[in-house]
């Protein structure tokens, strides 16, 4: 009896090969024809399971911020029961950032769809604004966690969405700067010694 087709593995071994290809390459490398070659597979295939470039670029950024959420989701399972907002707040940062080669190269690939997102014609801001507002509202609920019901909403809003975009910098300062890499647990620290001492 011929095996079945396993669609959800098939559309992986896609998405893993338009990965590397972006990371090689950027967006404009990414074609059915190159990722077809990276995966080993027909262009065919790729039509098939993904219609358009747009549909399979996207489906590769859904698959990035999986992983990082999969790595995410590992620390702060790890954290001691009762752990505080801050803690919390330093492992879902930490957990983010380019610290080892995987989340190097998923890194790579969200800046290289950020920068799409501002310049290109396949990616819109809104199509990556998911991951960054999720972020966003997890740290403002660590925030209010901690300033407890008087909090000033505004407030924890703004400092939840700097914290955003210090740790975005901070990530893609960590792939072209390695004194930043290096202290990266140290400049968190001190951005959250600030916002938590506020």
């Amino acid at each position: 009896m011929p095996r079945l087709a396993d669609h959800d593995e098939r559309r992986g071994v896609i998405t893993d090969a338009a990965r590397r290809v972006i990371a090689r390459g950027g967006l404009d490398a990414a074609t059915f024809q190159s990722v077809a070659a990276e995966a080993g597979v027909s262009v065919r295939s790729v039509q098939y399971y993904f219609g358009t470039k747009r549909e399979f670029l996207l489906a590769t950024h859904r698959a990035v911020v999986a992983d990082s959420g999969a790595r995410l989701g590992a620390g702060l399972a790890g954290l001691a029961p009762g752990a505080g907002p801050r803690d919390v707040v330093r492992t879902i940062l930490l957990g983010l950032l380019p610290l080892d080669e995987p989340s190097r190269q998923d890194a790579v690939i969200l800046g290289i769809f950020h920068a799409a997102a501002l310049t290109g014609p396949d990616i819109g801001s809104a199509d990556t604004a998911g991951a960054p507002n999720y972020i966003v509202d997890a740290v403002a609920d660590q925030l209010r966690a901690s300033r407890g019901p008087e909090a000033d909403e505004s407030m924890v809003r703004g400092d939840a969405e700097v914290i955003l975009l210090a740790l975005g910098g901070l990530a893609q300062g960590m792939l072209t700067n390695d004194d930043y890499a290096t202290r990266a647990t140290q400049l968190v620290d001190h951005l959250l010694d600030r916002v938590f001492d506020a």
